[in-house]
């Protein structure tokens, strides 16, 4: 009885984690989809937009740039400097 009840909040887990993960991957594709049509880029694929990058001068492959770190920048890895000063001292 109780393995069952451990397998079945394993797998509403499971669900709610791939639903996440489906939810997330919508929201990068709509990105994507909005930078295509703000650029005007036809190709849908990673080579058109290199070919659209190699058209841009430097303060649109700037602007470019920065919204792709905004977009898709991780706080995973990142360290907070700040606490680990104080940590240390």
């Amino acid at each position: 009885m109780k393995n069952s009840a451990l397998k079945g909040a394993l797998g509403a887990l499971a669900i709610v984690g791939v639903a996440l993960a489906a939810k997330k991957i919508a929201q990068r594709k709509r990105f994507m989809k909005g930078i295509f049509n703000e650029y005007g880029i036809k190709e849908k694929s990673p080579f058109g937009l290199a070919d659209k990058i190699r058209e841009m001068n430097d303060e649109q492959y700037q602007e470019l740039k920065g919204k792709f770190k905004k977009e898709f920048a991780s706080g995973f890895c990142r360290k907070n400097h700040r606490n680990t000063a104080e940590a240390e001292a």
